[in-house]
């Protein structure tokens, strides 16, 4: 798929302002070396000044359109020290953006942090491509994020150049006998090694701990007494690493679209293959339900045969997508997969569908590539190798192929279509340079003040059970789930006003919901 380790949790909110320029078409700071020296980083004073277009790194494009007003978006940059354990050795820049808030000074909070995931995701680029759907938390706030370290203009690890990306996305992710297997092993390993020889530095430092003490250090910066915090996603993890290091500085926050902190890598691909697979059953459901004619099947089994036809069909002979490119099979899963991140996608999939069942395979291309973070100029983002260093700087488990193909039968029970990709992707940290950290994340923040957690029972990046989990997790007094009962990955931006009525009501005014309360 397109992270190989797993479907990427972000791929909405990291792509879908991507995937409508890709489909029309048919920011402060380098950040890129490490510096001498950290001294008193607390005191260091921030250079804010208008955005400039996003480098290759951030996914590319024009600079953030102007907020309402005249108001522009502002960039700077944060040094944060290479090694937390040397605070005051070397430094490395953090990509930081924000728009200021748009009420009366005697109304704000301070700084409302996002991170909308990945991990791998440039907070510089989304923040502005969503901030209307903020607009709300903006008469209030200041709204901020950031390119976590090792992602976008934040020391970025580079692995692969765009060529040999564009061949590495073409290969079989889903081997079926002894010689594909071993070739998906060498791929891999080449990949791999490639990280290391274009990153070996800061390969080491791009745990989910590191990037929670820049936040920590970026609370300071910005001159707030808590960290008021927004995290969607991989966001959710890595607020509650955040919680479980910081207990007293957590302010408001919100984790929409949640992870399960207490799951290790291999039961999460097995949620994650439950969970498209339940997206894809509703979205074959919903299309033969209409009273207009659904084009791709005329019950919701006929189109998931149809579907897993056209796949099989693919991996025999793949058909044209864009020029020189063709549409695989692992091409074709990764389109199917990226338009189940949201409903607003589902007819993009059914006309892929129809054009691919006529020998077009241009739309699930164009899906795929959205996925994997390729602009319509042919550059990728360094999404795919920010998201897996830090998967696997913070995953410890390493599994061989013998233990994958064991596991392959229970993992296509789960999913007859996306089964077998997930468990394959389970081997991306094998021959990993650097050791990873730990079987799960620890997110237990006992005297923290409340996390509002907000689950979707049709999520399939992150199943809504993750919510409930990491609600406990938390602790007592802490974790306060919400539920609503949709479709696609996350609640908020779905605009449903229950959601958002909670989320905006604790942010703005802190009126924590009653745990337990549903929104459909």
């Amino acid at each position: 798929m397109a992270n190989p380790s797993r479907l990427c949790a972000a791929a909405l909110t990291t792509s879908a302002a991507l995937l409508a320029t890709l489909l029309a078409g048919c920011n402060g700071g380098s950040g890129d070396g490490e510096e001498d020296g950290g001294g008193d980083l607390t005191a260091q004073k921030l250079d804010w000044t208008d955005c400039p277009a996003p480098s290759e790194a951030q996914g590319g494009g024009s600079a953030p359109s102007p907020l309402p007003k005249g108001a522009t978006w502002q960039c700077a940059t944060m040094k944060a020290p290479l090694d937390w354990d040397r605070p005051t050795g070397d430094t490395i820049d953090i990509a930081l953006i924000r728009a200021r808030t748009s009420g009366p000074a005697s109304k704000r909070i301070g700084s409302l942090v996002f991170n909308f995931g990945g991990p791998g995701g440039s907070g510089v680029t989304t923040l502005p491509a969503f901030g209307e759907d903020y607009a709300a938390l903006r008469t209030r706030y200041d709204l901020v994020s950031f390119d976590p370290r090792g992602v976008g203009r934040s020391a970025p690890v580079k692995c692969l150049d765009d060529a040999q990306l564009d061949d590495y996305f073409q290969q079989d992710a889903t081997p079926d006998d002894s010689a594909e297997r071993t070739e998906l092993v060498n791929r891999t390993k080449q990949f791999n090694n490639a990280c290391e020889d274009n990153s070996k530095k800061i390969l080491p430092h791009v745990r989910t701990t590191d990037a929670a003490r820049d936040m920590d250090l970026m609370r300071q910066v910005l001159g707030d007494a808590k960290l008021h915090y927004f995290g969607i996603s991989y966001g959710t993890e890595l607020g509650g690493v955040y919680a479980h290091l910081f207990p007293g500085h957590v302010g408001r926050a919100v984790f929409d679209g949640v992870v399960d902190p207490t799951q290790n890598p291999e039961q999460s691909a097995l949620g994650q293959a439950k969970g498209f697979q339940l997206a894809l059953d509703n979205f074959a459901e919903d299309c033969t339900s209409k009273t207009t004619e659904c084009p791709i099947g005329d019950t919701p089994q006929d189109v998931k045969d149809r579907i897993a036809k056209l796949l099989a069909d693919l991996e025999k002979k793949p058909i044209p997508g864009i020029s020189p490119r063709e549409l695989t099979q692992t091409a074709a899963t990764n389109g199917i997969a990226q338009s189940l991140y949201s409903k607003d996608f589902w007819d993009y999939l059914t006309e892929g569908l129809e054009e691919a069942y006529d020998g077009d395979g241009k739309i699930l291309m164009l899906l795929s590539d959205s996925l994997n973070g390729r602009n319509e100029n042919g550059e990728y983002s360094n999404l795919t190798a920010a998201n897996v260093a830090i998967n696997c700087a913070d995953e410890k488990p390493r599994y061989s192929a013998d233990f994958v193909q064991q596991r392959v039968p229970e993992f296509r029970a789960a999913s007859p279509l996306f089964g077998d990709f997930l468990a394959w992707g389970m081997i991306s940290c094998t021959n990993w340079a650097v050791p990873g950290a730990a079987e799960h994340p620890v997110v237990s923040a006992p005297g923290a003040a409340p996390i509002l957690v907000v689950g979707n029972t049709g999520d399939p990046a992150t199943p809504y059970q993750g919510a409930q989990r990491m609600a406990e997790a938390l602790g007592k007094g802490v974790g306060v789930q919400l539920t609503y009962k949709g479709q696609g990955h996350g609640a908020y931006d779905s605009k449903n006003k229950c959601v958002q009525g909670a989320v905006n009501s604790y942010l703005l005014d802190g009126k924590v919901p009653k745990a337990g309360t549903v929104c459909s």
